[in-house]
């Protein structure tokens, strides 16, 4: 899974799903214009492909390699037809889609009334939730179009969250200093995503 791998384009027909292993997908809306805003992140803890199992083939998101790194693909008919035996697969797919519909949302919300800086603190701790180490492989530009800023803005508050010895930051590489420091500087919507993750998917654990 290289970094900026396209699993799937908005409305393109689903033929797989994806298990990250040690790799972070963004899942991205594409307006008309080509620009684009990160609507969730999916890691170990989940799949990208959800739409197979809720009824649909296609999704109007993009499904992008955020993180490079490993994963699994399924084939769509074998996750179908498990899932349509009522086993206990499918009672966990369902609760990770609750918990993916819950970051989606907050997100959504945290675009609308945070700050930069808390939206960039956000988007860290929840990449790096996602990983086993501390570091992120992530330009600034790749940043800002998850998030769906400019890329001067992306470097003013990564500059900041450096001074206050949050991150370090060099040659595309974050590496996460203070990770309490980092929480501290979220909004409140970090913390409703993993305590909602955290109910839904219990003991989780990277491969």
């Amino acid at each position: 899974m290289p970094l900026g791998t396209v699993l799937y384009e908005s409305s393109g027909k689903m033929t797989h799903v994806y298990f990250p292993e040690d790799c972070i997908v963004s899942l991205l809306f594409v307006l008309e214009n080509g620009s684009s805003a990160e609507i969730a992140v999916v890691g170990f803890e989940g799949m990208v492909g959800i739409s197979l199992f809720m009824g649909g083939n296609t999704t109007p998101s993009r499904a992008v390699v955020q993180s490079a790194g490993k994963a699994y693909r399924l084939r769509a008919a074998f996750l179908k037809q498990e899932f349509d035996l009522s086993s206990p697969v499918m009672h966990l797919l369902l609760r990770y889609t609750q918990a993916l519909i819950t970051q989606m949302t907050q997100t959504a919300v945290c675009n609308r009334h945070h700050s930069l800086d808390q939206q960039l603190c956000r988007w860290l701790l929840l990449s790096l939730d996602r990983l086993t180490g501390p570091d992120l492989v992530m330009t600034q530009e790749l940043i800002a179009n998850m998030l769906g800023v400019r890329r001067e803005g992306v470097t003013e508050a990564a500059g900041q969250l450096q001074k206050a010895g949050l991150i370090s930051y060099t040659r595309g590489r974050i590496k996460v200093e203070d990770r309490p420091g980092l929480e501290q500087g979220s909004c409140e919507c970090y913390a409703v995503v993993k305590k909602e993750y955290d109910r839904l998917l219990p003991n989780q654990e990277a491969v």
